[in-house]
Formats: C-alpha cells, structure tokens, sequence
C-alpha cells in the first residue's frame, strides 16, 4: 500500500520539479513557443491534480495507525499544488498582459490597483472553495464513522436478540423441568 503512495510522490516530485521549470521560462519565451508552453503547463498541472487524488485515495486504505503521518505529507503536497498554481496564473496574467497589449497598445493596459484587487478577489475566492472542500472532506469522514457506528449498532442487536431467544428458550425448558419434576415427586 505505501509502495503506491511512495510511487507517487516520486512522480509528484518529477512532475512539479518540470512544471517550476516551465513557469520559470514562461515570461522569457514569446509567440507560438509561449503558447505551447503555457498549454503543456496546464496539462502537467491537471496531471499533477490527478496524482494527488490518487495519493488521497491510497492514504485513504492505509491503516490508521500510519495514516495521520501519510495524511500530512499529502497535505504538504496538496500545498505545494496550490503555490504552483498561483505561480502559473501569474506567469498567464503576465503572458495575457503581453498580448493584449501588442494588441491594443501599451495605453489600453488596466491599471496596477485593478490588477492588485483581481488578484486579492481571485485569492479569496480560492480560500473559500478550499474552506469548502474542507467541509465537505469532514462531512464525508463524519458520514463514513456514522456508518462504522451503525453497524456495530447492528451487529450488537443482532447478538441481544439471539441471547434474548436463548433465555427465552432455557426458561421454557426449566418449566417443563419443573412441572416433570412435580410429577415424579407425587408418584
């Protein structure tokens, strides 16, 4: 099982290491290089985005006892995803700044105030949807010990019942003893 997880991280770890490289060229290039750049980019990072979930999924069917260590590596990595993404939206904004001013010409450019408060929306709007997700990961958890409690619920029924039916069944058999008894102890 960590096997896979360990399998994984060296791919992360590959990967991010060719996407910070990319990033990095990303405001040096120009043209047709620049926007092949920036398409294999995003699809290492959807890449990226699909090793994580697989990473989850096998933290997930680790035992418990080494899955809080598993779980904060993960976390660590899941970090690591979102400075990267922030870095590449920058290295775009730049990129789409560049060409929307050869476009239209340097006096069509927004100003850096409206650029500034974009971002800090774009960063808030972030922080929520990983607040949600948060959310919904603990309301997941929580449904999934809900589901543990229920069955063990069950299963103590189960195990009352059929002690209830065995008393049920010695208490028949004491009174027919009883009642043989009587009768021998007459003759």
């Amino acid at each position: 099982m960590s096997s896979d997880f360990e399998t994984y991280e060296q791919d992360f770890a590959t990967l991010t290491a060719e996407v910070t490289n990319k990033i990095g060229r990303i405001p040096k290039l120009s043209g047709e290089e620049k926007t092949q750049l920036v398409l294999n980019v995003d699809k290492q990072l959807e890449e990226v985005r699909e090793l994580l979930e697989q990473m989850d999924l096998e933290v997930r069917e680790i035992p418990i006892q080494s899955r809080a260590m598993y779980n904060s590596r993960l976390k660590s990595y899941k970090q690591e995803m979102e400075k990267l993404e922030k870095d590449f939206k920058r290295s775009r904004i730049a990129y789409s700044d560049e060409v929307r001013n050869e476009l239209l010409g340097e006096d069509a450019g927004s100003s850096e105030n409206q650029r500034a408060h974009l971002l800090d929306n774009t960063e808030k709007l972030e922080r929520s949807s990983r607040r949600l997700e948060a959310g919904y990961q603990i309301a997941v958890e929580t449904e999934q010990v809900g589901q543990e409690v229920l069955a063990n619920l069950h299963s103590d029924r189960e195990k009352i019942q059929r002690a209830r039916e065995r008393l049920r069944e010695t208490d028949a058999n004491l009174g027919k003893s009883s009642r043989i008894l009587t009768g021998m102890l007459r003759r």
